[in-house]
């Protein structure tokens, strides 16, 4: 079973595609992190990307394609797949289509996160993590039990994201909007798209994406 997760920054995908790996032995495909892999490994397609982002330019999304079919066709995928973050535009949902029919595979399920985004804005804003061992906290939702302290290693020093503000959690939201969202137009006549809140205890959403997916015909 294939999917992909789709939601605006700070939704919880990766939350919920982690969960997924976990329970059901799906491969979880990051754009982010398989661009990565491939610049450090030096593949082919890696290279094409380093010498891209050297420039100082956006990766095409030719090259993410050609990235994503060389993970295809590299990984053992019997648990299937579950995208997060990806695709980003409906020329993205078109090229992988075109990489998964080729390969005898398809999407099953496309899965919304819906958020009201001013509460989405104060989740994102207030993340920080600490310096030491990467425990993750927020000013309101999970603040250190010791102020200055952190609850897994004692380190005294924390870190925030540059990008986790609320003027950039604003832009990304819109964007989000102007180019993500449409493609859920896109997968709509294949009666696959499925919305759940993402607003919800963090255990609720997961149950609620299990239910989908158990329910698969």
């Amino acid at each position: 079973m294939n999917i992909i997760l789709v939601g605006p920054p700070g939704a919880g995908k990766g939350t919920q595609a982690q969960r997924l790996v976990d329970n059901r032995g799906m491969v979880q495909l990051s754009t982010g992190d398989m661009l990565r892999a491939a610049v450090k490994c030096g593949s082919r397609v890696g290279v094409q990307a380093q010498t891209v982002m050297e420039r100082g330019e956006l990766v095409s999304d030719d090259i993410v394609a050609a990235l994503i079919g060389e993970r295809l066709d590299n990984d053992q995928l019997s648990g299937g797949f579950v995208f997060d973050g990806f695709p980003r535009t409906q020329a993205q949902a078109c090229a992988l289509d075109v990489l998964l029919h080729s390969r005898d595979r398809k999407v099953d399920h496309v899965i919304v996160l819906d958020v009201d985004e001013d509460i989405l804005v104060d989740r994102v804003a207030g993340r920080f993590t600490c310096t030491q061992c990467k425990a993750g906290y927020h000013d309101n939702f999970k603040p250190t039990t010791t102020p200055g302290v952190c609850d897994q290693c004692k380190g005294p020093t924390f870190s925030r994201r540059s990008d986790d503000n609320e003027e950039t959690v604003r832009n990304r939201l819109s964007e989000y909007r102007s180019k993500t969202a449409p493609i859920l137009a896109y997968y709509a006549p294949e009666r696959i798209v499925e919305h759940v809140d993402g607003m919800i205890d963090i255990d609720a959403v997961s149950n609620r994406i299990a239910a989908i997916l158990d329910h698969d015909p």
